[in-house]
């Protein structure tokens, strides 16, 4: 029977069992090949794309699936999720330098590299011009889980991660717009009223964003939840009011998603270590149906026409467009040329342009379903390229840094009534407390450590006991110096014994 066709007979508990069964050994092997490709270096969009093919009509499975609309409402969804997950990861102290790079090349970047591909299409190839920019457009947008999933696992300087990071959150909403504007019917509006579309739609999605962030952040430190389990389910709640919010309000809802993330990542909430890995869960489920179901949607017999101006297409978008936007749009920054050759290699394609290449296929437009077919080898084969190569680049260009000393786990939960909070303190591996005593702490008054939990077995600190790593500390404190406290923790962290000296940060006096 094929999917995403009318069925004559009504789903039956057998049917769902099946479906059941079905989903979830998709997801074990799913998560089994995230083992491979982690070790191999290969992006695992690769691995779950596969999947999809090996399911489809011409693999083992033969599951014939060519809905479009339902892939494309889908994928959306599981957008909304990645790029929730991406802001909450986000660290502001790494991004706030890099934005205004960062701005510059999902605007100015997504306008030259269009240009450029769009031209290549239209010359090399022989595509009409419609169709030409259709393509320039969808391939112009890098992807945010294949640059958060890489990025992350590469010690790169904190300005290159913090603008590759950004701009892959930001410059989703130009494209969509860009693409949907191609794949109207009827003459393509002026450039003057796109850009004004881009501008005003970006400005209601950041103010959304970063108002529904701030007021859900505000919500969350102030109001006790009766269940620690709820926090990361109310967290993603409103990390997807921002999407729907902005949506609804004719702004970009991707912007405004990833930037109340953002806000809320960066708020020290309570119960923080679950909610970030109950994102993280939630972010490789998106990422895993996501693939699977482009792979289902691709029809594999049908590309061999279309790998040659793939191959064309993408190499003119990774050789010339894409440096091309990197070093015309850092001009003003005084980017060093390691780092734009680095920013040049690293704006990775994944399932987002996949995607938005079913926009035209909805839509109906002349020829969408080679645009499709051409976006999809062009990604897997681009991909196969610059994911397994960045790190090797980045040591050749020698942007590898050290690593810093660990960041402390911290996790909070508010005792409403007792107006105190319970902070929760793993000690990391590289972390600088190691070693150091509890009354080298020097903890503001009002916070005390009440307990330590030392390999499997809790008892009370002395003033005398030396902490060490791996060691998990229950700290109580007081609302008026909460915050505070964690403050000093963390320096002690990152400075040891000296952090009074080296300032509350223990970075350097006064910092």
């Amino acid at each position: 029977m094929p999917v995403g066709q009318g069925r004559e007979q009504p789903l039956t508990v057998h049917d769902l069992n099946q479906l059941l069964l079905v989903c979830s050994l998709v997801l074990l092997v799913a998560v089994a090949a995230v083992r491979i490709s982690s070790r191999s270096g290969l992006p695992s969009l690769l691995v779950y794309l596969g999947i999809g093919i090996a399911m489809g009509q011409d693999g083992i499975g033969d599951i014939k699936f060519d809905n479009a609309e339902l892939t494309q409402v889908i994928g959306y969804a599981a957008l909304v999720v990645i790029l929730a997950e991406g802001g909450l990861g986000t660290k502001w102290k790494e991004i706030k330098p890099a934005l205004p790079a960062a701005s510059a090349l999902a605007l100015g970047g997504v306008a030259v590299s269009v240009g450029v591909t769009a031209t290549a299409a239209h010359y090399l190839i022989g595509l009409e011009w419609r169709q030409a920019l259709i393509i320039g457009a969808v391939v112009s947008s890098t992807d945010a889980a294949a640059v958060f999933s890489v990025l992350r696992r590469i010690p790169l300087p904190a300005r290159v991660t913090g603008t590759l990071e950004a701009e892959s959150g930001f410059n989703d909403a130009p494209v969509v717009i860009l693409v949907v504007a191609f794949s109207t019917a009827g003459p393509v509006e002026h450039w003057y009223v796109l850009i004004g579309e881009i501008a005003l739609e970006l400005a209601i999605g950041a103010a959304i964003g970063l108002a529904v962030g701030w007021l859900g952040s505000w919500g969350l430190r102030h109001v006790a939840l009766p269940a620690s389990g709820l926090y990361p389910i109310a967290v993603m709640a409103i990390a997807v009011t921002a999407y729907a919010a902005g949506a609804l309000a004719h702004g970009s809802g991707f912007l405004g998603v990833y930037l109340a993330s953002m806000v809320m990542g960066n708020a020290k909430l309570p119960h923080w270590p679950a909610t970030r890995g109950f994102a993280d869960g939630l972010g490789w489920i998106a990422q895993i149906g996501m693939f699977v179901l482009l792979g289902l949607l691709v029809t594999p017999h049908e590309l061999g026409d279309d790998v040659w101006p793939a191959l064309v297409i993408g190499l003119v978008l990774t050789m010339v467009a894409r440096p091309l936007s990197v070093v015309l749009c850092l001009v003003p920054f005084r980017v060093p040329w390691q780092e734009q050759t680095l920013m040049s290699w690293a704006g990775l394609r994944g399932a987002v342009p996949i995607i938005l290449a079913t926009i035209p296929m909805v839509n109906g437009v002349d020829g969408s379903r080679r645009i499709f077919n051409i976006v999809f080898v062009l990604v897997v084969v681009y991909t196969l390229v610059q994911g397994p190569t960045l790190p090797w680049l980045a040591r050749k260009l020698r942007l590898g840094q050290d690593a810093e000393a660990a960041d402390l786990g911290i996790e909070s939960a508010p005792l409403e009534r007792l107006r105190g909070h319970l902070l929760s303190v793993a000690i990391p591996e590289g972390s600088k407390m190691h070693g150091v005593e509890v009354n080298e702490l020097r903890l503001p008054a009002g916070a005390a450590v009440t307990l330590v939990v030392r390999d499997g077995k809790s008892f009370v600190p002395l003033p005398t006991t030396v902490l060490r790593r791996g060691d998990e500390l229950l700290v109580v404190t007081t609302d008026p110096v909460r915050d505070a406290a964690e403050k000093r923790l963390r320096a002690v962290g990152h400075g040891g014994k000296l952090a009074g000296w080296l300032g509350a940060n223990g970075a350097g006096p006064g910092r």
